[in-house]
């Protein structure tokens, strides 16, 4: 399999590079754009079989803002649809939440570009896929993420500083996760999809047990997120059996960014990753990751199938990371500049402003209460980070294990006798 990190990547004439060389555009999820409508359409890149409906991600908001109905789709939305000034404040919520995570990502870059933080994994592009998701769940529902998912974090109730805590690296857990039913970010690629399952299975058995009865809306669901290279794993595949011999109330999210590090998922997979579902025996559904209005949908339907006995199901959520893997990444190295200036035209946060701006929901006096707040968050963010302390060395090996262990004892120990000899006036 040839390496999309070397300068001969573009001419890859393997079946996953033929792909990319159709998708020159920046249109790697498989789709081609109508410009009248927004309206989709299937082609070759990255499917190794005919089409298929379910190919065509889910859209309600085209990238020029417009609003396309879809009775199937729409009955999730009558909330935001209604035209009443609730609903419009459920609109700008939306927006307000995907421009503060963005402001949050982009401090939080600079935070480690000066030093402050030792890694940051930006999300910017995917902030549609993880607040319209994340707008859906319900107090009681429990969340698996991996480390890039800080806009669900945040509206799950996390503070910002405690988004960057882990990456400044004096913790090993940014948050308690009972406090807002969000586990903290697994670093492991796709193991939290197994988390979720057991979760998921607990909950089931809470029911089954008579220790928890299930309100009129059914029972708490859970989300696990996972990226598109996480779909290779082991634990994913293995979570997708459980899942599905089960029938446990959970909801496996995958935001398909494009990129796996610096592999392309054409390269992984030669047909859409919702089509992975059909082999489990799940119901998955495609959707276009950046149409904040599409996804909150598509999770409300999916959460509403688990709470009430239906199972588990699969969303790929179609977008795009717009920067680098992590901060340690260059990904000028292996993308063209022509695909992120397509993907670019595809802005959720521009998205979702053009159809507010249309509908007159959304004023410059709004846009600057907007800006105003994301920035107020980012000064809380940095001062927060630039406040913390570092911890007591030795408390690394606290909660390793629940009781005594003699060999973290030990290990405390020998570190504790290493560090006594740096003390002053020490002679070794």
């Amino acid at each position: 399999m040839p390496s999309t990190m070397g300068s001969t990547s573009r001419d890859d004439l393997s079946r996953a590079g033929a792909a990319r060389a159709e998708t020159a555009s920046g249109t790697t999820d498989g789709t081609t754009t109508d410009s009248t409508n927004g309206s989709t359409g299937t082609t070759t890149a990255g499917t190794a079989s005919a089409a298929r409906p379910g190919d065509v991600p889910l859209r309600l908001l085209d990238e020029k803002g417009v609003r396309h109905p879809d009775p199937a789709h729409d009955r999730w939305l009558t909330d935001v649809d209604a035209g009443t000034d609730e609903a419009r404040a459920a609109l700008l919520a939306l927006y307000e939440d995907m421009v503060v995570a963005r402001r949050i990502d982009a401090e939080a870059t600079a935070l480690q570009r000066q030093g402050e933080l030792a890694l940051w994994p930006p999300l910017q592009g995917q902030e549609a896929a993880q607040v319209g998701s994340a707008t859906a769940l319900r107090s009681d529902d429990f969340v698996f993420s991996s480390y890039r998912e800080h806009a669900v974090a945040r509206k799950r109730g996390v503070a910002p500083v405690d988004l960057l805590r882990v990456w400044r690296g004096i913790t090993a857990s940014g948050w308690d996760p009972y406090a807002v039913n969000m586990a903290t970010p697994q670093v492991i690629i796709g193991a939290q999809a197994l988390h979720g399952v057991g979760y998921a299975l607990g909950i089931q058995a809470d029911v089954e047990r008579g220790v928890v009865e299930p309100g009129d809306d059914g029972t708490a669901a859970v989300v696990a997120y996972v990226g598109d290279g996480a779909m290779s794993q082991g634990d994913v595949n293995e979570a997708f059996v459980f899942a599905a011999t089960w029938q446990v109330p959970l909801v496996l999210f995958c935001q398909n960014n494009q990129w796996a590090i610096s592999e392309p998922v054409t390269l992984q997979s030669g047909v859409p990753l919702v089509r992975r579902a059909d082999g489990f025996g799940v119901p998955g559904v495609r959707v276009d990751g950046n149409d904040v209005l599409a996804v909150l949908a598509v999770t409300r339907e999916a959460l509403h199938r688990a709470r009430t006995g239906g199972g588990p199901t699969f969303v790929e959520a179609v977008t795009y990371r717009m920067g680098p893997h992590t901060t340690a990444d260059d990904p000028t190295r292996y993308r063209d500049a022509s695909e992120l200036d397509a993907w670019a035209e595809r802005d959720p946060i521009a998205r979702l402003a053009a159809y507010l701006r249309a509908g007159g929901l959304l004023t410059d006096d709004d846009e600057a209460r907007v800006r105003a707040a994301a920035d107020a968050v980012a000064a809380e963010l940095r001062a927060g980070v630039v406040a913390l302390e570092d911890p007591p060395p030795l408390s690394v090996f606290d909660h390793v294990y629940a009781e005594p262990h003699p060999t973290v004892d030990a290990e405390r120990a020998e570190h504790a006798a290493y560090l006594a000899g740096f003390d002053e006036g020490n002679d070794r």
